[in-house]
Parts: structure tokens; C-alpha cells; sequence
């Protein structure tokens, strides 16, 4: 789940990271109520997820409660287009924030390094920018610790992290804290990413966070209930809205421009089944990645979700029982289907792993196509589609 950036900074001040003052708002009204009630210099945010959204138009200033409401008004409801995202994102709502002295900026953030399975700090005095653009001009001025999850953080880190990367002498005494509350907010939240881009040193010698980048993984998210509504206003596309709606995570559905519905468990799976219809002729109408488990529910909402768009002539499932046994998944599918409040279409399954001949027997016996083999069933799917 990405989070948006006074979500982010929600998070940042359970944890103890100070950001600027400010308000989250949806309407030129409350824009103009809020400016009116805090005199003072004020920065509207959109609130959306691409990035260099600045660049893009979507960062504005104002002086009083008439620009704020003129500048809000014209801000919500645009479309922001960047590099990362040209076909735009729509603004809904706005971060307001105190505008603040800045005497110099950083760079900080944690996120997950494959390689050594460990928790990686990057720490840069060159914030305010893509750090992609300073590791490709000058990689030497990012500095890196990998964190041992046995041991954990301490502030030795962070002092280190600060010389190490030359962050200026106003940073040093606070930045330490402030990396503990951050690897604090990965740890206890699953996060994959958090990024604070930039960090500020003010001009009178405070440290905040200007801005913040969290994104969490979806499978940690029952730990945190609180944050499930977060998860369906994180988004205005309609196809993550729509996962969200049935539990999945936010990148586990797309819509595809072919009429051969996928579900798989798994991202990789997902992608090797799109392959293998597109090696068979056909065309992948979605990628659906259902997750672990397969349970009914899941099977079903999952089974509507693609099978409700009018394009789908036939469906491929592609389950690999690892996490749990075929049998558990083959009954979970049969009892999800059986009911006649879904759109029919032509279905081949494929089950393999632990227990997939007494999967596949179930499903044989439910009057289904299960097959052996992921080439199988993509050119059976393809051979329906076409029928």
C-alpha cells in the first residue's frame, strides 16, 4: 500500500519525526477556513501518489484565505501529469503546510536490500531531488548501512550515517532520533519503503520532515486495522480501488487489453501465465495475483471481480499449492463457483504442489478442466476463447 504524504506523516509523528504544521483538506472551503483561522505563509500539496508532482504544477503558495481558496479551487479536480505517470493522476485533496525558512537540505530512507536480506539505510546531503539522479551523477555522495534485524538500530548509526554522508553540522545532533523513529515506522508497520526527501534544516535550526514517500506491504496490514481506510482512499484508479474493495493489495489487479482472464497466486506465476497465453495465440485480459491461501471468498470476489468484464471469454486459473495443499485449494474453488450468481464463462485450471492429484480429481469430479501443465492450460484457455 503506498501512502499518500500527510498519511505518510501521519506515521511520521506516531514515531516522533516532526513535520511542518499543517491540514489535510478536500475542499476550497475548508482551504480558505483553515488559512483564514492560521494566518501566515502556506503551502497547498496535492495529494497524489506519482511523483515530481512540483514539476508538474501541483505545489502552490499562498498568502491569504482568497489565494488559498482561488488555488485550492483550481488544484482539486486537475489532472497531474508527469514523467512517472503521463497519463495523469486526479487531484482530490490537498496537504496544507506551513511554509518554512530553509537553510539546507538532506536525504533519508530505509527500504528493504534483497541481496543481504536487510533492512538498508541511504542518507545524502543532496535532498530535494530524485536520488536516482544523484547516485547516476554523483553515487559517492550517498552513504549506506545495512541494519542486522537481530541486533536492530541504534543511534550510533545515525550519528555515523551523518558524517559519513557530510550532512551539515545543524543536522548531527538531531538526526540520529530521527532515523530511529523511521527505522522504528519500517519495523513495526512492514513497510518495504520509507523515504523523507527532503529532510530540512531550517534557518532558526530545526529538523523536520518536508515531505514524506511510505509505501507498506499489504500483508502486514492486519497488525494495523486502523489503516484499512487508508487503503481505499490511497487510490483513485479504479482497478486498485477495486482490489482494495476485495481485500487485495493495491498492485495485485490490472485490466489488459485481451479476453483471457487470469487469476494466479503469486506475482511471478501471474506474469508466467500472461506469457504463456500470449505464447499460445491469446491475450491476457488482467493480471490478478490472488495472494497465498486461495481461501472461498477470496476464490470468488476474485472469480467476479475479472469475470464482470464483458471482454473476458474464458478464464485461466493458475494455482501453485505451496502455501497450503491442493486439495484445500481445489475444494475452496469448487465451493466458490458453485453458486449461480456468477457470469459463466469457460474455465481451465491448473494445480500443481502438494496434493495436486487429489486437487485435480476434485475438481475433475466438480465437472471442471483441471490441466498439468501451465502451457496446457494457457493453449486449452486460448482454444475457448475462441469457441
Amino acid at each position: 500500500m503506498k501512502l499518500m504524504e500527510f498519511q505518510g506523516k501521519d506515521l511520521f509523528r506516531r514515531v516522533g519525526i516532526p513535520t511542518p504544521r499543517g491540514a489535510f483538506v478536500r475542499t476550497a472551503d475548508e482551504a480558505e477556513r483553515f488559512v483564514a483561522a492560521n494566518p501566515g505563509s502556506w503551502v497547498l500539496k496535492s495529494q497524489v501518489l506519482m511523483g515530481g508532482r512540483g514539476k508538474a504544477g501541483g505545489i502552490k503558495f499562498a498568502d491569504s484565505p482568497a489565494e488559498a481558496r482561488a488555488l485550492a479551487t483550481e488544484l482539486i479536480g486537475e489532472i497531474l501529469k508527469g514523467v512517472q505517470n503521463p497519463e495523469g493522476e486526479r487531484v482530490e485533496s490537498l496537504l496544507i503546510e506551513e511554509k518554512v525558512a530553509i537553510a539546507s537540505e538532506a536525504y533519508v530512507s530505509i527500504t528493504i536490500d534483497r541481496a543481504t536480506k536487510k533492512p538498508a539505510i541511504m542518507v545524502t546531503a543532496q535532498g530535494g531531488m530524485d536520488v536516482e539522479e544523484v547516485n547516476e551523477r554523483d553515487p559517492d555522495a550517498i552513504s549506506k548501512y545495512w541494519v542486522d534485524p537481530a541486533i536492530g538500530y541504534s543511534p550510533f548509526i545515525g550519528r555515523r550515517l551523518a558524517f559519513a554522508a557530510k550532512l551539515p553540522a545543524g543536522f548531527h545532533k538531531a538526526f540520529p532520533s530521527i532515523l530511529t523513529g523511521l527505522y522504528k515506522l519500517f519495523m513495526e508497520y512492514g513497510a518495504n519503503l520509507v523515504e523523507i526527501n527532503p529532510l530540512v534544516l531550517t534557518k532558526d535550526g530545526a529538523v523536520i520532515a518536508s515531505d514524506a514517500k511510505v509505501e507498506l506491504d499489504d500483508n502486514g496490514l492486519y497488525k494495523h486495522p486502523d489503516l484499512k481506510e487508508w487503503n481505499a482512499q490511497s487510490t483513485s484508479d479504479p482497478d486498485q480501488m477495486a482490489a482494495v474493495a476485495i481485500g487485495l493489495g493495491m498492485s495485485n489487479y490490472a485490466k489488459l487489453d485481451g479476453d483471457i482472464g487470469v487469476i494466479a497466486n503469486g506475482a511471478g506465476l501471474g506474469m508466467g501465465t500472461m506469457d504463456a497465453i500470449r505464447n499460445a495465440g491469446g491475450s491476457a485480459a488482467n493480471f490478478l495475483d490472488i495472494g497465498g491461501g486461495a481461501q472461498a471468498k477470496l476464490v470468488k470476489d476474485s472469480y467476479k471481480l475479472v469475470t464482470d468484464d464483458p471482454k473476458v471469454k474464458a478464464l485461466f486459473i493458475n494455482i501453485f499449492g505451496g502455501i497450503t495443499r491442493g486439495d484445500q485449494v481445489a475444494r475452496g474453488i469448487v465451493e466458490a463457483l458453485s453458486g449461480n450468481d456468477l457470469r459463466k464463462v469457460p474455465l481451465v485450471i491448473r494445480l500443481t504442489g502438494t496434493n495436486e492429484k487429489e486437487g485435480r480429481a476434485i475438481l475433475a469430479e466438480a465437472g471442471m478442466n483441471p490441466v498439468e501443465t501451465m502451457d496446457e492450460g494457457a493453449k486449452m484457455a486460448v482454444e475457448m476463447a475462441r469457441t
